[in-house]
């Protein structure tokens, strides 16, 4: 590492030691090799910080703070004033960043001094590191994103965003009193700045399991995105409409399970996953043997030709 490298790597830790290896791997694997890694644990009850610890000693370019906890938007912030680097690239200690995720958005940003934030599509694991989507698509120009946020939507993903240290800083950082949806309130706040873009690549795999801090949230996340969308269209002198009002995350009863099993029994057939499909088609039945759509699924993950390309 250099000694004013462009880019500060940060990542919020809080118990996941099952994935906090692997998403630490994958921003050591990076392309682009000259990086600061801030990493935080946010008083971890179980190994993590152990896990995070024995990388150090390998690594120069790894650096951990400990504290109790604090949640989210301040821990973030902790991060911002302590890192260096020119740009700010989120990872979550449960996600994997594939190889040119940093490389590609640095080289975006550079060319393009308008754009305060760029991110991209994502790739969807489960708990196991399953693939289950190959491309999430997501709103890739500034208009749609925006038009995304006004709405409650997330027209910008967490740990798929780059964006510029000192503006962010100059917008207020995260706003600690935001529990959940601080990066939603932030994209928002940067996008009255700059351009807030989308590449189309996916950049990052974002792992979907139960134990997440937004399956926990659901219903205090609506609350917020719409505290933070208020926000914004008074700031903008706007008259806006909240539409983010469904769940996209799967709930406690029985047919969302079912629901959501079916979702990602397709996306990884459609995705040329054969076993991971026959997996969530299994998955779905348990739930309700008698349902004609999970029958449908498994017969085609188990006999039907995979598609000739992935699904995009």
């Amino acid at each position: 590492m250099s000694n004013h490298p462009l880019v500060s790597v940060v990542m919020v830790v809080y118990n996941t030691e099952r994935y906090i290896a692997r998403a630490i791997e994958s921003i050591q694997n990076q392309s682009l090799a000259d990086f600061e890694f801030l990493i935080l644990d946010d008083g971890s009850t179980d190994r993590s910080l152990q896990i995070i610890q024995s990388y150090t000693a390998q690594d120069n370019r790894i650096q951990v703070f400990y504290q109790t906890n604090q949640g989210i938007p301040k821990s973030r912030n902790r991060l911002l004033d302590q890192a260096i680097g020119e740009f700010i690239a989120v990872l979550d200690s449960d996600d994997v960043a594939l190889p040119h995720r940093l490389l590609c958005q640095l080289e975006f940003l550079q060319q393009h001094p308008e754009v305060a934030c760029v991110g991209s599509s994502y790739q969807i694991i489960d708990a196991a590191g399953r693939l289950v989507l190959s491309r999430y698509p997501v709103p890739e120009s500034n208009d749609d994103i925006q038009t995304n946020l006004l709405a409650g939507y997330g027209g910008m993903h967490q740990p798929c965003v780059m964006f510029r240290r000192e503006l962010a800083i100059a917008v207020g950082k995260y706003d600690e009193t935001m529990l959940v949806c601080e990066d939603l309130d932030l994209w928002l706040r940067l996008g009255e700045q700059g351009q807030l873009i989308n590449l189309h690549e996916p950049l990052t795999q974002y792992r979907v399991h139960n134990r997440s801090i937004s399956s926990k949230q659901q219903h205090l996340e609506q609350e917020k995105s719409r505290e933070a969308c208020e926000r914004a269209w008074q700031r903008r002198g706007i008259q806006g409409t909240f539409k983010a009002t469904g769940y996209w995350r799967m709930q406690k009863d029985r047919q969302s399970q079912q629901e959501f099993f079916q979702r990602y029994g397709w996306w990884a057939f459609n995705s040329r996953q054969r076993t991971t499909s026959i997996f969530y088609g299994l998955r779905a039945l348990w739930i309700n043997p008698a349902n004609w759509q999970s029958w449908k699924l498994l017969v085609c993950a188990l006999i039907k030709p995979m598609p000739s390309e992935d699904f995009q």
